[in-house]
């Protein structure tokens, strides 16, 4: 998920709408490794170079369920997450303008839970569960999302989804 806007950066490893790597559902990862670690920090250093409030591995066009979230006002704060997966989730709705560097030129309020409980395997390869709430949760929400393979706008009405996929395709 990112900020929409002029500052936002296409980094030359995110993989560009349609590609198959966002429509598929990540595999589940079986050990936390050395080169799980390498693609978490990858993972961030492209998140913070767009900027943006987190990222999951499909949108590098790795399909594992990894992802990482900060949305931290002095950044630096990054949550790196295996297997994440919500096992609780509030009913009062948070409404936040997503975007995705995947699709750039493209954004659209987004309506999800304001608080979430993620299960999810830490660094140390430890299950864990973690509350997030307000714009935490809807990155880690819309992170999971890119885990199974949804994008953001299928979230929206089939007709706001042609809509805003027609602007970001005249802008790319």
């Amino acid at each position: 998920m990112t900020e929409p806007g002029p500052a936002q950066i296409s980094a030359p490893s995110l993989v560009r709408w349609p590609h198959p790597a966002l429509r598929q559902r990540a595999d589940e990862v079986a050990e936390i490794d050395a080169e799980v670690h390498d693609i978490w920090a990858r993972m961030i250093d492209v998140m913070e170079a767009m900027p943006g409030y987190g990222l999951a591995a499909p949108q590098l066009g790795i399909g594992l369920r990894l992802a990482v979230v900060d949305a931290s006002r002095e950044r630096g704060q990054a949550v790196r997450m295996a297997n994440p997966e919500i096992v609780d989730a509030s009913t009062e709705p948070f409404v936040f303008q997503e975007a995705s560097p995947n699709l750039p030129g493209g954004s659209a309020l987004i309506s999800r839970p304001k608080q979430v409980i993620v299960a999810f395997t830490d660094p140390a390869g430890m299950r864990v569960r973690q509350t997030f709430e307000g714009l935490w949760a809807t990155s880690v929400q819309h992170q999971i999302d890119h885990l199974e393979g949804r994008m953001y706008f299928d979230r929206l009405s089939r007709t706001k989804r042609s809509m805003l996929l027609k602007k970001a395709g005249k802008r790319s």
